[in-house]
């Protein structure tokens, strides 16, 4: 069994849907003016985007959902963990033109773990 690390992100309605489509099994491709993926290494903080940001952003459809979904470590260990703002503000960097070979390195299925309106 490989080795799996937990990863979170908060997401609005629009790239829930999108998920969903997938059958939860995948992240969509970013938009052009969003050239990094950032998924969060703890749940605190993603519950934090999504209750306090994502719920008064238009864009997000007043809506912010925590997703939960583990990855193969082996492919996480060539990026940094990056810290933003705060310590407990844990995320990494996956450049746009590698989501889809981080899809690829997902286990199981991406899970809805709070929803906040």
């Amino acid at each position: 069994m490989p080795e799996l690390t937990t990863l979170y992100r908060p997401v609005g309605r629009k790239e829930l849907e999108l998920i969903r489509r997938t059958g939860f099994r995948s992240f969509p491709p970013r938009l052009p003016e969003q050239p990094f993926f950032y998924p969060v290494l703890s749940e605190e903080c993603a519950t934090q985007i999504a209750r306090d940001w994502n719920t008064k952003d238009e864009a997000s459809g007043l809506e912010g959902h925590v997703l939960r979904f583990r990855v193969r470590s082996e492919f996480l260990s060539r990026y940094d963990v990056r810290i933003v703002g705060s310590s407990a503000h844990r995320e990494y960097w996956i450049p746009a033109g590698e989501l889809d070979e981080l899809n690829r390195n997902i286990d199981g299925v991406i899970e809805i773990i709070q929803s906040f309106r």
